[in-house]
C-alpha cells in the first residue's frame, strides 16, 4: 500500500506538470487578483497555470487587517464576490466586511474548479524573454531557492506571463532590470509604491492593471507597485476588480496573435 499511495502521488503530480511545461497564460502569484484572473481565464477555455512561492495560496488575504481575519470591499466588487460564494455583511457606508479565510478559500477553489493549476512553493526566479518579448517562466523549488542551492530550474513557456506577485513587483523588475525592458510606465522602470490613501490606491489599482510590456500583464499591488499607486491595506475591491479587468485584456492579447 505504502508504494502505491507514493506512486500515485508521483505519477498524479508529474501528468499535472508535464500538461503544464506549455501554458497560454503563466499566473506568478495566488493573490487575489492572480487567482480571479486565473479562474477567469480557465474558464474562457484557456489553459493556465498559477504558481506561487509559498506553501499556502491566497497571497495577503488570510491574515486581514492586522490579523483580525476581516477584509472589507465596496459595492463594486460585490458581483464578483458572488461569482465565488463569498458571503458578504453590509458594514454601513457603502462598505462590506468578509472572512478572510472564506474569501482565500473561495477563491482558490474557485480558480482550481474553473480548470487553471496551481503549483504551490513553487518560485518563479527568471522570465524566459525572446525577440523582444517575455514567453515564459522560469521556476524552481522555493526551498532551493531559499537555501541558496545550486540547482538549476525549469522551464515554462506562456503566451501571456502575469506578475501578481503583489507589493515586491517581481516579475516586473526582472523585465526592467535584467531584459533592459522599457515599462509602460511614466519613468519605464518600476516606480515604487506610494504611501496609504485608501480610494486612490483602489481606483490605481484598476487603472494600473494593464500590460507594461509584449507579453507581460501586471494585477492587483504588482499594477500599484509598477506604476507608483498608494497602497491601501485590507479592503480587497480593487484586487477583485483588477484580476477581471487583466483576465479579459490577456483574452484579448491571445486572440490578437
Amino acid at each position: 500500500m505504502e508504494e502505491k499511495i507514493s506512486g500515485a502521488i508521483v505519477d498524479s503530480f508529474f501528468t499535472k506538470l508535464k500538461e503544464c511545461l506549455s501554458l497560454d497564460v503563466a499566473v506568478v502569484g495566488a493573490g487575489p487578483s492572480g487567482l480571479i484572473a486565473a479562474h477567469d481565464l480557465a474558464l474562457a477555455g484557456r489553459k493556465v497555470a498559477v504558481f506561487e512561492r509559498k506553501l499556502a495560496p491566497g497571497g495577503g488575504i488570510w491574515g486581514g487587517g492586522m490579523l483580525f481575519n476581516e477584509l472589507v470591499f465596496r459595492k463594486n466588487a460585490l458581483e464578483i464576490a458572488s461569482d465565488f460564494n463569498i458571503r458578504t455583511t453590509d458594514a454601513g457606508d457603502g462598505c462590506y466586511t468578509a472572512d478572510a479565510v472564506e474569501v482565500a478559500a473561495a477563491l482558490i477553489f474557485g480558480a482550481v474548479h474553473a480548470g487553471a493549476h496551481v503549483f504551490n512553493s513553487v518560485s518563479v526566479e527568471d522570465i524566459v524573454f525572446k525577440d523582444g518579448k517575455v514567453c515564459g517562466v522560469v521556476i524552481n523549488w522555493t526551498p532551493i531557492t531559499r537555501l541558496e542551492m545550486h540547482v538549476d530550474p525549469l522551464v515554462i513557456t506562456a503566451g501571456a506571463v502575469l506578475d501578481g506577485t503583489g507589493h515586491p513587483s517581481e516579475i516586473a523588475r526582472k523585465a526592467a532590470d535584467k531584459a533592459g525592458v522599457t515599462l509602460d510606465t511614466p519613468t519605464g522602470k518600476v516606480m515604487g509604491e506610494r504611501p496609504m490613501w485608501v480610494e486612490s490606491g483602489e481606483a490605481s489599482t484598476v487603472e494600473n492593471t494593464k500590460m507594461i510590456c509584449p507579453g507581460l500583464y501586471v494585477s492587483g499591488m504588482a499594477a500599484n507597485n509598477v506604476s507608483g499607486g498608494f497602497r491601501m491595506g485590507p479592503i480587497f475591491g480593487g484586487m477583485f476588480l483588477s484580476g477581471r479587468k487583466v483576465a479579459g485584456l490577456i483574452a484579448e492579447g491571445l486572440d490578437a496573435r
